[in-house]
C-alpha cells in the first residue's frame, strides 16, 4: 500500500465524541512510553504526524489520523502508568473499554509490545481481556533494534510460550523496527488486505 496522505483530525476523550464512523478504523494501543508514535509516522513516513513524547502516559485522548482519504489509524490512551491518579487511570480504561466495544468501524486492534524487554504481565492481562471480549488483535513488536538477537529472540520466545499457555492459539505477530523501517511493508499490506 502507498501512502499518498496522511493527515491528523481530531482528539476524542470519548466514543461520542469520535468522527462519524465513515471509514474502518485500525487502532494501536499498548504499555505507556511502547512507541505508538513512533510507529505512526513510520507507517505514515511522516516525521511529525504524531508527537512522540519523553513523558511515558502522555497520550490521553483517542487520536485520529485520516489514511489516504479511506481508512482511520487511532492511536489509543497507554496503559500501565502509574504517575496519574487512580481516577484519572480508570477514566481512560472505561474510555478505551468503550471505544473497543462498541465502534463499529473497528476493524483491527494492533497491540504493541516492547521487544527489547522480557514480557510484562500487564501486556499478557490486556490480551487476555481482548480474547475474553472477543476484539480482534495482533501484535505488533516495537523497540527490535534495542536489543541484540539472541535477547529479541528470547523475549520474544517467552512472549509466545505465555500466550499459547494462556490463550491456546497466537495472533498475528509483526515485528518492527523504526531505525531500519522495518515491518512497515508488513503492516501496511496487511491492513490493505483486510480492507479489501
Amino acid at each position: 500500500m502507498h501512502i499518498s496522505s496522511a493527515n491528523f483530525i481530531k482528539s476524542a476523550s470519548k466514543l461520542a465524541e469520535c468522527p462519524p464512523a465513515d471509514f474502518q478504523e485500525f487502532a494501536l494501543v499498548g504499555r505507556s512510553n511502547v512507541g505508538k508514535s513512533t510507529l505512526i509516522n513510520m507507517i505514515t513516513q511522516r516525521k511529525w504526524l504524531a508527537k512522540s513524547s519523553v513523558t511515558p502516559g502522555k497520550t490521553q485522548l483517542l487520536n485520529y489520523f485520516l489514511i489516504n482519504q479511506n481508512w482511520y489509524l487511532v492511536d489509543l490512551p497507554g496503559y500501565g502508568y502509574a504517575k496519574y491518579s487512580k481516577e484519572q487511570r480508570i477514566q481512560w480504561m472505561d474510555t478505551m473499554q468503550e471505544y473497543l466495544s462498541q465502534r463499529d468501524t473497528l476493524r483491527k486492534v494492533f497491540v504493541l509490545i516492547d521487544g527489547s524487554i522480557s514480557p510484562q504481565k500487564i501486556d499478557m492481562d490486556f490480551l487476555t481481556i481482548f480474547a475474553q471480549e472477543k476484539i480482534p488483535y495482533d501484535i505488533i513488536i516495537t523497540k527490535t533494534d534495542k536489543c541484540n538477537q539472541k535477547e529479541l529472540h528470547k523475549n520474544l520466545t517467552a512472549l509466545k510460550e505465555q500466550i499459547e499457555e494462556t490463550l491456546g492459539g497466537l495472533p498475528n505477530i509483526i515485528q518492527t523496527s523504526s531505525i531500519k523501517w522495518r515491518g512497515r511493508n508488513e503492516i501496511l499490506d496487511y491492513i490493505e488486505n483486510l480492507l479489501n
